[in-house]
């Protein structure tokens, strides 16, 4: 399978919730964005008699390369993880904003597979009154179909071997 071929796998499953960006429309280094927004309000009996309102959100960024070593690792997750955070307009009404990185490559070494597995990033908004963020992060290397996530991203695991197959 080649990177491309796996990516819009990936982006398929992607497209029924979430809005895709690609091309000119994300900014490098990513190859495509997907974005989740979701508002809720609860009522009592009537819609003026208002008991909450949940606002929910979800960033999602693909990065694809031949060769993935620990340097552009390190580099991707911090730059996913300002980029997701910039984006977070905590107030009362705000849930979570979580962050999540998708690498697919072709090839991962051992030692960055294992520092997936250690990245972990987590902020929450006075004291959760405000919601949180939470990041999740995949690493999928092609050539041998291994998969490598991190504690939040093992909620992907199911999607991953599903495309890998």
């Amino acid at each position: 399978m080649e990177l491309t071929e796996a990516l819009e796998k990936v982006l398929v499953s992607y497209r029924r919730y979430y809005n895709i960006l690609r091309d000119d429309e994300v900014e490098p280094p990513f190859v495509a964005e997907a974005l989740f927004r979701s508002h809720n309000e609860q009522y009592f009996l009537i819609k003026k008699a208002k008991v909450a309102e949940i606002n929910s959100n979800e960033d999602v960024f693909f990065y694809t390369t031949e060769e993935l070593n620990s340097e552009t690792l390190h580099k991707l997750d911090s730059c996913a993880w300002e980029r997701g955070l910039s984006r977070v307009k905590p107030d009362g009404n705000h849930r979570n904003s979580d962050v999540t990185l998708i690498i697919i490559a072709e090839h991962i070494d051992e030692i960055t597979l294992k520092e997936v597995r250690k990245m972990k990033h987590y902020q929450s908004y006075r004291f959760g009154l405000h919601g949180w963020s939470n990041y999740r992060l995949v690493a999928l290397e092609l050539s041998t179909g291994k998969l490598a996530y991190n504690r939040q991203g093992q909620i992907l695991k199911k999607l991953f071997r599903n495309i890998t197959k």
